[in-house]
């Protein structure tokens, strides 16, 4: 697989009020560099499991190590949302600027960076706009172009196309995988949608029951795969559905 990025071993994690664990002993590697996706029905522990890797929740049981760094500690990490969580008094520019306002991505942020990131990837042209002149797609590439503008080593996405019309959510997935492969920094994003996670990733890790329940892996993406994949991954994911909750 290559150099690990991130590694969780024997995840576990329960939440008060729901009778089975969300994480029943989750085994992942993440490689550095590579785009994860991890497909799940609601309910499957698939957000959960992201805001594990981002530090926002802890495991019960088990462990979160990173292979890659010399203290064993989280490499720099961008997260996005579904929702977007602009802040409307502040500009397109000023809200990517805003993530270099924090301790720990002051020495990382760099405006410059930031405004070519908005050339390059087709936003320079709002960055006086305020958040309510935006659509929801503009404004959810904007989210992704704030974690992006601090130089993370990882990116973490939590279903960030899922409240948008199909049509803008075709456009953003191609934006994100071109930006992705361009920038080169390790990329996890969780979803439902198997569309998107064949189009995306490298690899795709299905969650279900508490546990990875089977991955597969795109690396060629020789002619026909997908069409086959598709069948193949959706016999497995009608079966986690059956006690998702």
């Amino acid at each position: 697989m290559g150099t690990l990025a991130v590694r969780i071993t024997d995840g576990h994690k329960s939440f008060h009020g729901r009778r089975a664990p969300v994480l029943d002993g989750v085994d992942l590697d993440i490689a550095d560099g590579e785009f994860l996706v991890v497909l799940g029905t609601s309910g499957s522990g698939k957000s959960t499991l992201l805001r594990i890797v981002a530090g926002l929740e802890h495991l019960d049981g088990g462990t979160v190590t990173w292979p890659t760094a010399d203290d064993d500690t989280r490499p720099h990490t961008g997260v996005v949302f579904q929702q977007p969580f602009l802040m409307p008094w502040l500009t397109v520019r000023e809200n990517i600027a805003f993530g270099g306002r924090f301790a720990a991505h002051r020495d990382r942020f760099d405006a410059a960076y930031a405004d070519e990131l908005l050339r390059t990837f087709g936003l320079a042209e709002l960055a006086g706009y305020y958040p309510d002149q935006l659509s929801g797609g503009q404004a959810q590439r904007v989210a992704v172009i704030r974690a992006v503008a601090v130089r993370p080593r990882l990116l973490l996405l939590d279903e960030p196309f899922s409240a948008l019309d199909p049509a803008i959510r075709a456009d953003l997935q191609v934006w994100l995988r071109d930006l992705a492969r361009e920038l080169g920094f390790t990329t996890v994003l969780v979803t439902h949608d198997i569309d998107e996670a064949l189009l995306l990733a490298d690899r795709i890790a299905l969650l279900g029951h508490g546990t990875v329940r089977q991955q597969w892996r795109l690396d060629d993406r020789i002619d026909g795969q997908p069409d086959r994949l598709r069948t193949e991954i959706l016999a497995h994911y009608r079966d986690t559905s059956l006690t998702a909750s």
